[in-house]
């Protein structure tokens, strides 16, 4: 099949060209290919977008030329050839259509009613937190996806975040090892912390769920609740540095010494997220003098000084590691 994949804009429509445009459906359909693979084939074949929808089963697919497959609706100017069942395959070429773009969508066609059928896996029945996971799952293609969210009632465009919560969140969830994942159009109160995936089409669920987690692990107790569109750079040196590293550096430890005093990495929290001695007191309902002394304790034990932007972004830095480090298991 890999070797198979041509541009249908170079042949012309004679019968060898169009021979091997049936064989490569034929070697599709005798392969037993995945909805996912039947789409991201043609559109690579065809040189253009194409598409797959069997809205009764939740299917809405498409891909661009040798591109990922994704959700999305039918192009107003695609061409296309209904099934029965109310299933339509498409193919959307800007300009003239190519010599062979009938019989390819014929093939298509067939080949899409016959791995329709063979894909017809059962799922699990509505409100199982199996179809949650699911939707979550990146080992799953988008066809087995666009399924589950079917069954959840969600449409596969339809705006969605996923919430990563170490407590109890209102919503459609499903108990992940230690986290709860939470399907969600608006972040609820919650008692415990909370790692705020963006907003994706419900298809996308899957980056959605990676990037809350990677919020999750900045939580603190002073900072309970993390979006992951508010981290910048922080979500990717989430990705980049390793535990090992964090702990060997020396204001991560200077920070694993300071932290054996109660209350003193909520009060360096509170002046990272304040800039000021004295409004970082009145956070945390203290005497800006108290905060004073403290500090001149924190900075003898960092080795730097906590009075410039400079220093407290050293400090905010090796914080944020720490989390990371304290988080891990998350």
């Amino acid at each position: 099949m890999k070797g198979l994949l041509l541009r249908l804009s170079g042949l012309d429509a004679d019968a060898e060209s169009a021979v091997r445009v049936i064989g490569f459906f034929d070697r599709l359909i005798t392969e037993r290919a995945g909805l996912d693979a039947l789409v991201r084939s043609t559109s690579e074949l065809a040189g253009c977008p194409v598409g797959l929808h069997a809205l009764g089963q939740g299917l809405q697919l498409r891909a661009d030329a040798g591109g990922a497959v994704t959700a999305g609706p039918v192009p107003a100017k695609a061409s296309v050839r209904a099934l029965e069942g109310g299933v339509e395959v498409w193919v959307a070429r800007q300009g003239a259509p190519a010599p062979l773009d009938d019989m390819l969508l014929e093939r298509f066609a067939i080949a899409a009613a016959v791995l329709l059928e063979h894909s017809s896996v059962p799922l699990p029945e509505l409100g199982d937190p199996a179809l949650i996971e699911l939707v979550l799952s990146e080992g799953v293609g988008t066809a087995e996806r666009s399924r589950a969210l079917h069954l959840l009632g969600i449409a596969a465009t339809t705006p969605l975040r996923v919430l990563a919560a170490t407590g109890e969140v209102p919503g459609r969830s499903v108990l992940l090892g230690a986290v709860r994942a939470v399907l969600t159009t608006e972040v609820p109160e919650t008692t415990g912390r909370l790692g705020v995936g963006p907003s994706l089409p419900a298809i996308d669920a899957a980056k959605s769920w990676q990037a809350a987690r990677t919020a999750l692990r900045y939580t603190s107790d002073s900072d309970p609740v993390v979006w992951w569109e508010k981290l910048g750079g922080l979500a990717l040196l989430a990705e980049q540095v390793a535990l090992a590293d964090i702990d060997a550096l020396p204001d991560v430890r200077a920070l694993d010494r300071l932290a054996a005093e109660p209350g003193m990495i909520t009060m360096l929290d509170a002046l990272c997220a304040t800039a000021s001695v004295r409004k970082a007191a009145a956070a945390l309902h203290r005497h800006h003098s108290t905060m004073t002394a403290r500090l001149a304790r924190v900075e003898s034990v960092l080795g730097f000084e906590l009075d410039s932007a400079g220093g407290r972004f050293r400090l905010h830095l090796a914080l944020m590691l720490r989390r990371l480090r304290e988080n891990a298991a998350d």
